[in-house]
């Protein structure tokens, strides 16, 4: 007897990555135009359109006329869309955004008249253990995921929710190959073979891939091949009739830790690290965003209708080809635009409001000091008083010296940082920077077999600034931290640059912020992967760098950082990612990955040549105490009503 194989039909919609967005919706026109036709006129069952809403946005702000018959085929459930507003990447968001992602997402996706939703996650770079929980807490009790399952089933529990692993995940582009009908049985027979090592008597098979549209004939294709196929029979119909088929099942297998296994499928963790000011500013408007509309709520909900367009830019740079910094160096320069335009509204609102009810913020712009306060930048320009007054304009005379003034902490922490022999030390930590060859690309960071790394020679230390070879350090203590900045002119090419920490004993267990919880993870602290670069296609090294988001702590220690979102452990070290110099969005020549991951694409903006800045805080505390700490550096209002 034939196994069935449930096939849907798909597009996965990238809005901007190898091309820039206005390029690629033109695409989604024709692409959404012909698969509209063929949806109406019955040469298609359904379509499932990637678990996000934005691409139908973009779609419809040129297409308007299509809006009825978009809304009928939903309600056909023919067409299924949501549950998310973009596809972001799971490890470079943080909680508040991605609950907003979906909250966006549903609302759009329920006002079109969908109510069949699944967590789709067919492309992200891997996935948060903390996912699954938040799609139940909107209702969501379904979930597909690809990269980084290593061997898990197709049907697996993972975190609560009911999860299918596209075991040969869903880029399935065979019918729009030029290929002969018992060519494409054959490809597909032994595609199925390996998902059906995985699967039960029902299989789930993906047709369509990145940006794809429909082949006019899949109906009879499908036929043709079935006809051929001697051990299973194709139906085209939609993830959701697979899950009903197969619901007995997941409770079999169990997983309940992240999936960031790569020896199955690329996770692509040099992403953490690429184009780090794009991070850099994803986590100020992130932080910022999240306080302005704190503040707003406080007063009143006035902003709602700004704060919920703001976020949708913030969620559109979250896509992952965005966050994770692997597009054209235009695309990137939109993201940037974007990020500016977030910050503005961000700041303007909290401004509005403590003009208005004069709570106290962490940092403010003034034309005189006040108690309490640090002046810590002086430039010239207008008091926000007189630029927030609607019933007056700022003159030439008002144009004076204005002050960025930070709340003073009450204590300084007892820290002491010092330097002996050479070496840079807190307390007994020491503290080297460095820096490495990257053979790599925007995906992978690839090093060289023998490299080990270049280290800043110290100079000395005077009042508040280290002295290197390299750069110069500013540091300031604060209540419980040593807080570094730096600055400094990059002039390399394809250099991975690091500060790194050095821990009296080897580092096997790690705690990390993910989704603005602490999670642990384990390491093999002698694992090198210089040691261990393919040889052989379609190998992915593994690494022991991961991803964080703003904390990672080990043995007492911990580091809280302004968007920089990698680190590395090795030994007794644990590393911090300050900057990644690479040119190319995929090397194919790569060789931390033999197989290309996307186009060989020049991207010199993605060296970031010129002027960088790298921010974190470090001090000595336990992993149940990094909320506290984490404050420190992201702290909120004072209300004093």
């Amino acid at each position: 007897m034939k196994k069935k194989v449930i096939a849907y039909l798909h597009t996965h919609w990238d809005r901007e990555w190898y091309r820039e967005f206005e390029i690629f919706r033109l695409r989604l026109l024709r692409v959404f135009d012909n698969i509209l036709d063929m949806l109406e006129q019955n040469k298609i069952p359904s379509f499932y359109f990637d678990g996000q809403v934005s691409a139908l946005l973009d779609y419809l702000e040129i297409r308007p006329e299509k809006e009825n018959l978009i809304r009928e085929l939903i309600s056909q459930k023919r067409l299924f869309i949501g549950p998310c507003y973009t596809l972001v990447d799971e490890y470079l968001t943080d909680k508040t955004a991605f609950e907003k992602n979906l909250e966006i997402g549903l609302k759009i996706s329920k006002d079109f008249g969908c109510n069949d939703f699944i967590g789709y996650l067919a492309d992200t770079f891997g996935h948060s253990k903390n996912i699954p929980q938040l799609f139940l807490k909107y209702g969501i009790d379904k979930c597909i995921v690809w990269r980084g399952c290593g061997d898990i089933p197709s049907e697996f529990k993972f975190n609560g929710i009911n999860t299918v692993n596209l075991i040969r995940g869903y880029f399935m582009d065979i019918f729009s190959a030029n290929m002969t009908i018992e060519q494409k049985a054959e490809w597909l027979k032994g595609n199925l073979d390996k998902i059906s090592e995985k699967s039960s008597d029902v299989l789930l098979l993906p047709i369509g891939a990145d940006h794809l549209g429909v082949e006019p004939d899949i109906a009879e294709q499908v036929k043709k091949v079935n006809d051929i196929l001697q051990d299973y029979e194709i139906k085209i119909g939609s993830p959701f009739e697979y899950f009903e088929l197969v619901k007995d099942n997941f409770d079999k297998f169990e997983w309940n830790e992240e999936l960031r296994d790569n020896t199955k499928t690329f996770v692509l963790p040099g992403c953490y690290s690429a184009r780090t000011r794009i991070k850099q500013l994803n986590t100020e408007c992130t932080y910022k965003l999240d306080f302005a509309n704190r503040i707003q709520k406080h007063y009143g909900e006035k902003y709602n209708s700004i704060i919920e367009y703001a976020y949708k830019l913030l969620l559109q740079n979250q896509a992952h080809d965005g966050i994770c910094g692997c597009s054209t160096d235009a695309v990137h320069r939109e993201n940037v635009t974007r990020y500016e335009k977030i910050l503005q509204i961000a700041n303007a609102i909290v401004e509005e409001l403590r003009l208005t009810y004069n709570f106290k913020t962490p940092e403010i712009l003034s034309n005189k000091e006040l108690d309490g306060y640090e002046i810590i930048n002086t430039n010239n320009g207008f008091d926000n008083s007189l630029l927030y007054d609607t019933q007056r304009i700022p003159i030439t005379e008002d144009y004076t010296k204005i002050y960025t003034l930070r709340k003073k902490p009450t204590h300084l922490t007892d820290i002491n940082i010092y330097v002996k022999d050479g070496k840079l030390f807190a307390n007994d930590i020491k503290i080297e920077f460095l820096r490495r060859e990257d053979l790599g690309d925007t995906y992978n960071f690839a090093p060289k077999e023998d490299d080990y790394g270049e280290f800043a020679e110290i100079y000395g230390l005077d009042a508040n600034i280290i002295k290197t070879n390299f750069f110069d350090v500013e540091f300031f203590k604060s209540e419980n931290l040593i807080n570094f900045k730096i600055k400094w002119n990059n002039q390399l090419k394809n250099k991975l640059w690091q500060v790194r920490f050095t821990l009296k004993n080897p580092i096997t267990e790690t705690y990390s912020e993910d989704l603005n919880s602490i999670i642990k993870r384990s390491f093999d602290p002698d694992y090198d992967m210089r040691k261990h670069l393919p040889k052989v296609k379609g190998i992915e090294t593994k690494s022991n760098f991961a991803p964080m988001q703003r904390y990672v702590g080990t043995q007492g220690f911990g580091i809280i950082t302004k968007g920089l979102t990698e680190y590395e452990v090795f030994q007794n070290n644990l590393a911090i990612t300050l900057l990644r110099s690479t040119g190319i969005i995929s090397n194919p020549k790569n060789p931390a990955r033999s197989t290309p991951a996307g186009p060989p694409i020049d991207v010199p903006e993605a060296q970031q040549l010129g002027e960088n800045t790298a921010e974190f805080s470090i001090g000595f505390f336990t992993p149940d105490k990094a909320e506290n700490l984490i404050e420190e550096v992201f702290p909120q209002a004072v209300f004093e009503d």
